[in-house]
């Protein structure tokens, strides 16, 4: 009887489990054979390695590891060191720590390190902080509630209000429309609150003026905005004022307008309708030389409204006017006479 003996290496693989390959492995294999396939095809490693959008060097890598251990050697590996930091303080200290810390719940290791070598210790600030720290992954130290009384404004609830969703894309006019508010003193001791509403598609303006900022008032230039806009606006984003809460907030759930609150300090955000306060202020607010009562001024404001928005060229628009821009790119929204608005 002849017996025929397989190959050393199919013994070996047989020996090991099948390997349970994550999908950037599955890629790798992929990868490997299809830069393997292209070389024996005459193409040079380099060449099919750019081919393929990838690293010559990890190339190589992953097909060394796949023919010495199978598909298992593309599976990353753990990268922890193999010489891991042993804690150098001892028991003694790492008590007194703990003790301290009691003590005072609210002290970091800036305040507890030079307390401990008040008393004797010879120990650093980064050492107390990792102390500190594995003292909290065993569980022997636990940081005290917070009883929910601070010095910090609170955030008041939003019954509609919420952060821009980051799927959520501006691709139509309408999509988002940034609205702010300006302080503008055109005498000493008197402010006036101007309200600016920018579309971030079409660079289109609604502009407004009161005497103070509030939720009642806001809510009336959304209004405004529903009246003044050729398209219908599908969201509005705005900062954490109070004026953009309670009436206005209710009235963007009622005409289903998207209500998007910025998170705090960011006015880079509503980097739109900033600009646009700027040049308004450039461009109306310091020529302007009539009277300063609400009703005139509003009045002067939607004139120069209607110049913004159908005369003046925007550079972001390539030298067309808002109203041009709408007419070549979206005249589906345009209404056939514009009139009614102003």
């Amino acid at each position: 009887m002849r017996v025929v003996g397989l190959p050393k290496s199919f013994y070996q693989l047989s020996k090991r489990t099948p390997a349970q390959l994550t999908l950037k492995a599955q890629d790798r294999m992929r990868w490997v054979s299809g830069w393997n396939r292209l070389r024996q095809r005459g193409v040079t490693a380099s060449e099919a390695a750019e081919a393929l959008g990838l690293s010559r060097c990890s190339l190589y890598r992953w097909d060394k590891a796949l023919r010495e251990e199978g598909p298992a050697g593309l599976v990353d590996k753990s990268r922890r060191p193999k010489r891991v930091r042993r804690p150098t303080w001892t028991v003694e200290l790492a008590r007194s720590v703990l003790k301290l810390r009691e003590e005072y719940p609210r002290w970091g290791k800036d305040k507890l390190a030079p307390l401990l070598r008040d008393k004797g210790w010879e120990v650093s600030t980064s050492m107390v902080g990792r102390i500190l720290t594995r003292l909290k992954a065993r569980g022997v130290l636990k940081e005290p509630p917070r009883d929910g009384i601070s010095a910090r404004r609170r955030t008041r609830p939003r019954p509609y209000g919420v952060r821009k969703p980051r799927e959520y894309q501006v691709i139509e006019p309408g999509d988002i429309v940034q609205v702010d508010t300006l302080d503008v003193r055109p005498l000493p001791g008197m402010v006036l609150k101007h309200f600016t509403a920018r579309d971030m598609v079409s660079r289109w303006d609604v502009l407004e003026v009161h005497t103070r900022a509030t939720s009642t008032l806001a809510a009336r230039f959304l209004e405004s905005m529903r009246r003044r806009f050729p398209f219908p606006i599908k969201a509005v984003q705005v900062d954490g004022g109070s004026e953009f809460m309670a009436d206005f907030e209710t009235a963007c759930q009622k005409f289903d307008i998207k209500l998007f609150i910025l998170p705090p300090r960011s006015p880079k955000l509503n980097g739109h309708v900033e600009r646009a306060q700027r040049t308004h202020t450039e461009e109306f607010y310091e020529l302007y030389d009539g009277e300063l009562d609400v009703s005139t001024l509003n009045r002067a404001l939607l004139k120069w409204e209607q110049i913004y928005d159908t005369f003046r060229p925007h550079h972001s628009l390539d030298g067309l006017t808002p109203l041009q821009y709408l007419l070549q790119c979206h005249p589906s929204l345009v209404p056939s006479n514009l009139s009614h608005m102003y």
